[in-house]
Order: C-alpha cells, then structure tokens, then sequence
C-alpha cells in the first residue's frame, strides 16, 4: 500500500511529471489510475545500491560505442555526406514511426518536454549538418575523436564557470590530457608548423568543422539531460530525430536539389536504413547502461569509441596511419576517465 505523500514513505513521488528517468530509480513502469504513467521507486537511489560498473552495464556501453563508430563509418562512406545523414534521419523517423507512435501515447510528454525535444531537434540539425561537412573534409580517425572529444572535455569548465561548481585535481587533469590528445591526434608531425602559425589549426576545413560539431554536441548534451527529466528517453530520441530530419530539409533542397537526393538514396540506400537504425540503437543502448549503473562511470566508457573511430578509419577505409592519432585517442580516454571519477 502507498503512502500518502504527507505521511512520508514515497514523498512527493506523485508530481506532475509523467516520466521519472530511469537513471534514478531501480522500477518498472506500471500504470496508474487516472495519472497515466509513473515509475515505482525502490527506497533508496540506484547509484547507492548498484557498485561502479557492472559487466552488463559495462558491456552495453562497449557495444554502443561500437555501434555509433559504425553509423559514422557508413556515413564517411557514403558520397554526399549531408545528403546521407538527412536520409538516415529519415529512414530512422519513418522505420521507428510505430515504436514512436506507442511511447507517444503511452507516455505523453508535458509542455517542457515538447520544448526540450524540439531544442534538441534543432541543435541536431547543426549537429549532423557539420558532422557531415567535417567528413567532406577530412579523416574519420581525425574528425572523430576531435568531435566526441570536445563535450565531454566543456561541461566541467562550463560547470564551474556557469554552476559555481569546484573542479578537483584530478579533473583539472582530464581536461589538460583531452587537450593534449586533441593537439596529438590533429597536428602529430606538424608541431613546427603550429608554433609558426597558431591559426592555422582553424584552417584546416576537417578540423574546423569537428571542433564545431563538439561545441554543438557540448549544448545538445546539456538539453538532453533536461529533456529525459520530462520525456520517455526512447520517446525523446525518437522525437529529436525526427524534427531534425524535417528542420534539415529545407537547406537540403536548397544546397543539393532533389536529383542528388535520388542519387544518394540509389547509391547507398541499405547503408542509410542500416545507419538509421544504428543511430537510434546506440543511443538507446546508452541509456540502458545509464539505469544499471552509475553515469559517472558508464559515460566516459562511451568514448571508447574515440579509439573504434580511429581504428576503422586506419584499417578499413586506408587512412594515415600515425602515431600520434593513436596516442592522441589513448590521451582523451584517460581525460575523459579522469573527468568522470573526479569527486
């Protein structure tokens, strides 16, 4: 039996919001009469009864970063990267339609929900847009550590700078190692170069772009952790991903024309359905881990796929093999770890 929220027990449990994220508590979802859909909480929070990482939680994050190193590959393939990732948007909008009309109504979401997926939609759009543009112009195993990198390296210094938060010891040294992994990875064996002209780094389009798409995930990522505070995670992505399918669409008419759409759709159709639904599984496998264990230790364990990126770029698609792109992946793992086991 529940107790009233003014008697204790599950105090305040019964709020306004529909959906109480999974990373909080340890339930099921059940419905409730007249309310519609809620989360049995356990008494106690889930990080405090889960350890750091269990092998379930850390071999899902694994896959997922594999799996999200492989839609990138499809789409470093593909002949018009902006073309491809707007189709793969759509092929995951339209193959997915069912699974998101169901959340949609099991799980309606507030008004703020609709707003922070729609946010999130829109910084997609810039998202994908330069994530496409960054692999017109340069290596999968130098786009992609830069882009995945940049986040994860921001959101402490924005923590402090915007939050009042304290940043310890060892996160001073994550950021300092992300730092020098990005310099390996993007200028190994140009440092001369470099000291002569500092601006240069920016002259480069592959390079340019990459750190824009991780200042753009850097500002999605902080949306999202509002956003599946009102919205079904599943739910959320599936929203994201369809308004930036249609937010991308009018700049693809424009830049590229229906004629390089039918060609793009012709030439790659199974990798854009396959890159499609590897989008949303990626995510999807992320989130999962997220309710198993403690986020401060499955979320730098995502960026493995930092290093999955650099290996098929050298390996499958015969890019530079150097070893600075290596040791640079080597230091923004061991950044990124020291980041998220700061106290």
């Amino acid at each position: 039996p529940r107790t009233p929220p003014s008697q204790g027990g599950d105090q305040g449990f019964e709020s306004p919001m529909r959906y109480q994220p999974l990373s909080l508590y340890c339930g099921f979802p059940r419905p409730f009469a007249g309310r519609g859909f809620s989360i049995a909480p356990m008494a106690r929070p889930l990080w405090v009864i889960l350890g750091p990482m269990t092998a379930l939680a850390l071999g899902l994050i694994l896959l997922s970063a594999a799996v999200h190193a492989g839609w990138n590959l499809l789409l470093k393939r593909s002949a018009n990267k902006e073309v491809f990732v707007w189709w793969l948007l759509v092929g995951g909008a339209i193959m997915l339609a069912p699974l998101g009309a169901l959340l949609l109504y099991r799980y309606p979401p507030p008004p703020p929900g609709w707003w922070l997926a729609l946010a999130s939609a829109a910084m997609h759009v810039l998202y994908f847009t330069l994530l496409g543009r960054g692999y017109a112009r340069g290596d999968l195993s130098l786009v992609y550590p830069i882009a995945r990198s940049i986040g994860p390296m921001l959101v402490p210094i924005l923590a402090v700078l915007t939050l009042g938060e304290r940043m310890a010891l060892p996160a001073i040294l994550g950021v300092a190692a992300i730092i020098l992994g990005i310099a390996l990875v993007s200028w190994w064996g140009r440092w001369r170069e470099l000291l002569r002209q500092p601006a240069a780094l920016l002259r480069d389009g592959g390079i340019r772009y990459a750190v824009l798409t991780g200042l753009t995930i850097t500002i999605y990522t902080l949306v999202d952790k509002r956003g599946v505070a009102h919205v079904q995670p599943f739910l959320f992505v599936y929203l994201l991903t369809t308004g930036a399918a249609i937010g991308m669409l009018p700049y693809i008419l424009r830049q590229h024309g229906l004629t390089e759409l039918r060609r793009e759709w012709q030439a790659n159709a199974w990798p854009i359905l396959a890159a499609g639904l590897l989008v949303f599984i990626a995510y999807g496998l992320v989130l999962t881990a997220f309710a198993l264990s403690r986020v401060s230790y499955a979320a730098p364990a995502r960026e493995v796929g930092i290093v999955v990126g650099v290996l098929l770029g050298v390996f499958l698609l015969k890019e530079p093999f150097g070893a600075g792109r290596l040791l640079g992946s080597g230091f923004i793992l061991l950044g990124l770890t020291l980041i998220a086991l700061s106290p």
